[in-house]
């Protein structure tokens, strides 16, 4: 008889994802499924038959290049340099990974040591505590605090010692709709430069920046040579399936970052990364059109929340939108949750499952995702009014 735990200890406590717990549940029961961020439609037809045209054609069917077929690293540079205005040698400064999830664990394993310490913005997207974790390395949190959930600056300063190693960011921020500014990055910036830290960037909601503007941080004065920036196609083009995300940063940190990688999936998503390649050149109308639309359902979905008694708190940014509970008499946002499909057939996800370390930060914090189409957040919207009957 096996004597010890089956799982590695460094994952002990991260069972079954709560994604998959409340999409299963939604299926279960019925319920519209606002918990998980995947739209409920494709995105653009000839993106898709794009990647139909390729598998037809034989063009990634087989083993595509390690960091990326060339098509799209170049598409990646050329999208660098026409949104942020950012110069990447596509051959040795842009990597293809299965989404960004991968991007991440690849960065996180790469370039951290067992006793390390990561600051990262709390709540945590799942899999950042995670990847840390299997990196043996320590998680630190910034708190974002409701109501503006903005991070404090002069925390993140007494949280960094000799033994931070690097900064982990997610904006737009993930699940709180957060949206660094320019100040706050410049801040943040100063802070890495002076005490000589690496930064993880998770940029994957750059075209969904509805208040504000999207900075990349690799943007702003010696943060080139530090930063390893990361996005994706799946929430841009709407087709989260096909994982395709990629990195973009210095040289020698692409190549730290492509190290672990290769280890990982080695590569994936052959057909699709000539899709997305084609993707990343659609005209400006496109991504302009994409982010009013999201918008519009953002506020939709925020108007009927508010209307259903949920403290909202309006994201600056994503296609989530995180309220408060506590105005309903709910005290457990994870109780509430698994009750809603029952009470009045919504999925939802509380935020308290993103991995808060300081306890009970928002323990009555509920999110939902709002990339649905507009019949299904107005069904959602009627349904929730019901809460406040």
């Amino acid at each position: 008889m096996i004597d010890r735990p089956l799982l590695n200890r460094r994952l002990d406590g991260h069972g079954t994802t709560i994604f998959a717990e409340m999409s299963a549940l939604a299926v279960r029961t019925g319920a519209i499924n606002l918990g998980q961020g995947f739209p409920d439609t494709d995105g653009p037809e000839e993106v898709r038959e794009a990647a139909v045209r390729a598998l037809r054609e034989g063009r990634g069917n087989q083993y595509p290049p390690g960091p990326g077929i060339p098509e799209l690293r170049a598409a990646i540079s050329d999208h660098q340099r026409r949104f942020h205005g950012l110069t990447f040698d596509p051959d040795t400064e842009v990597l293809v990974t299965a989404g960004a999830t991968e991007a991440i664990a690849a960065s996180l394993l790469a370039l951290l040591e067992p006793g390390d310490e990561v600051i990262a913005l709390e709540p945590f997207y799942d899999s950042y505590a995670a990847c840390i974790d299997m990196a043996g390395a320590r998680r630190v949190p910034l708190t974002l605090r409701a109501p503006h959930f903005r991070p404090d600056l002069d925390e993140l300063r007494d949280a960094i010692t000799p033994r931070t190693r690097l900064l982990l960011l997610n904006s737009p921020h993930n699940p709180t709709g957060t949206v660094l500014t320019r100040a706050e990055l410049g801040e943040i910036a100063g802070l890495a430069v002076e005490h000589n830290l690496l930064v993880v960037t998770d940029e994957v909601y750059e075209h969904l920046v509805f208040d504000g503007e999207h900075v990349p941080l690799i943007s702003l004065p010696g943060m080139r040579e530090r930063t390893v920036s990361i996005s994706s196609a799946g929430k841009t083009f709407s087709f989260t399936g096909w994982k395709v995300g990629w990195v973009t940063g210095s040289a020698p940190l692409v190549s730290a970052v492509r190290t672990a990688k290769q280890y990982l999936t080695y590569v994936s998503a052959g057909p699709f990364q000539y899709a997305v390649a084609e993707a990343l050149a659609l005209p400006d109308a496109y991504f302009t059109d994409f982010r009013e639309d999201m918008r519009a359902k953002r506020d939709l979905l925020a108007g009927g929340l508010t209307e259903a008694g949920f403290e909202v708190y309006r994201p600056q940014g994503t296609y989530f939108i995180t309220t408060d509970v506590a105005p309903l008499g709910e005290k457990d946002g994870v109780t509430f949750c698994r009750s809603l499909p029952e009470r009045c057939g919504v999925v939802a996800v509380p935020n308290a499952v993103f991995h808060y370390d300081t306890p009970d930060a928002g323990r009555s914090q509920v999110r939902f995702a709002f990339c649905k189409r507009v019949e299904v957040l107005r069904d959602a919207v009627d349904r929730l009014r019901t809460l406040a009957d």
